[in-house]
């Protein structure tokens, strides 16, 4: 008999969703403007505390590039991004003309080592490149550290564009991940804590910010009873339609955190027992991580050589989607000849990590099909 494929992150709808988007098809607001729009960006803000600016995008890729065009990063530019992420938080920096500088990770919440940084920004400012922008990112929905690189960058002077698009109701001592950076960004990819299809946020801390951010995403229109653009501008806003699924999913949003939260809970309790296998964990109680993806380490030196692919293959045989950690921007093709600030860990992490299902919708069936697989295979 065929297995239904248990998969790593899987949209997962909380029921209201399609009121919303019904009433925007009987008001005929299909557009990539309308009631939702403004509706989700007011629910954002009030969840993100209510100091905030959301700007609704077509997703966070495009959050990225007009937070970067925000802070004034232009062609030839140096922006550090953090090696350790997916590649749509290093693209824009291309998109723009603008050089990345790739910084490692520390072992703490696998980001951007303040370390690391320091001796990069060092580096580029004797040979006369001060660098434009920082990229941070919550991998896995865990805050970096936060206090440590925020530090770092107020001492040079340059802004954190903070990439939030895994960490949506991450909190770090009671703040929400996405209002500690100059910029935030937002995801909502189907894999995501919500999701509005495809789509994603810019927070800002200004409304003019914002409004430019707007202006920017619909075309840079200028105001004129005619077509009339003075700047160059992107279709990124997000459309009426995605943005009333944001709307039914907010309703759900603190549910799906408390449920990755709960599988986080069930890895920890199913290798506690088992040597070699650490599960990926916030290092305090200052750090609350939605637990968007639960990631583990394997030495296998203390498994009997099993190693993460072993893993990963056993899973796949029983029809469960697993993935490595992602591999760092510096060893990307597209990305190797930029240059790389630090040591080895976002690559041990690479050849050692792995990412198991972590859906808020994983029913206990599943979860007993996934401890089976994992504990034959760890014995």
């Amino acid at each position: 008999m065929n297995k239904s494929k248990i998969w790593l992150s899987s949209p997962h709808m909380g029921g209201t969703e399609q009121k919303y988007v019904k009433d925007a098809f009987d008001a005929n607001w299909v557009a990539p403007l309308g009631p939702n729009v403004s509706g989700f960006e007011n629910d954002l803000e009030q969840y993100l505390g209510g100091e905030a600016y959301l700007a609704a995008l077509s997703s966070g890729t495009a959050a990225i590039h007009l937070g970067l065009i925000l802070l004034g990063v232009k062609a030839g530019d140096e922006v550090i991004c953090q090696s350790f992420t997916f590649s749509a938080s290093a693209n824009p920096i291309l998109y723009q003309g603008a050089i990345p500088i790739f910084i490692d990770s520390e072992t703490e919440t696998w980001n951007l080592c303040p370390v690391a940084l320091e001796n990069a920004i060092i580096d580029r400012i004797k040979v006369g490149k001060t660098p434009k922008a920082i990229i941070a990112v919550h991998l896995y929905g865990m805050p970096y550290l936060i206090d440590a690189v925020r530090a770092v960058a107020d001492n040079y002077g340059i802004p954190i564009l903070e990439d939030s698009a895994e960490a949506l109701g991450s909190k770090y001592k009671g703040q929400f991940c996405g209002t500690f950076g100059d910029l935030g960004v937002l995801s909502f990819n189907g894999n995501k804590i919500i999701t509005t299809s495809g789509g994603g946020a810019l927070v800002a801390k200004t409304s003019a910010h914002k409004e430019k951010a707007v202006f920017f995403a619909t075309q840079s229109r200028d105001q004129a009873p005619h077509y009339q653009h003075s700047e160059i501008g992107f279709n990124y806003r997000m459309s009426n339609i995605c943005a009333g699924i944001g709307r039914g999913q907010m309703e759900v949003l603190d549910k799906h955190v408390s449920l990755r939260r709960d599988m986080h809970a069930f890895y920890v309790h199913l290798f506690q027992a088992i040597s070699g296998v650490n599960v990926f964990t916030a290092p305090s109680d200052e750090y609350v991580p939605n637990y968007w993806l639960s990631a583990i380490t394997i030495d296998p030196t203390k498994t009997n050589g099993i190693t993460r692919e072993t893993v990963r293959l056993a899973l796949e045989a029983e029809n469960i989607e697993s993935r490595p950690l992602w591999k760092p921007m510096h060893l990307q093709p597209i990305f190797a000849r930029y240059p790389y600030y630090g040591s080895d860990v976002a690559e041990t992490l690479f050849e050692n990590g792995l990412c198991l299902p972590s859906g808020s919708n994983l029913t206990e069936d599943d979860r007993e099909r996934i401890a089976t697989v994992l504990r034959a295979v760890l014995k």
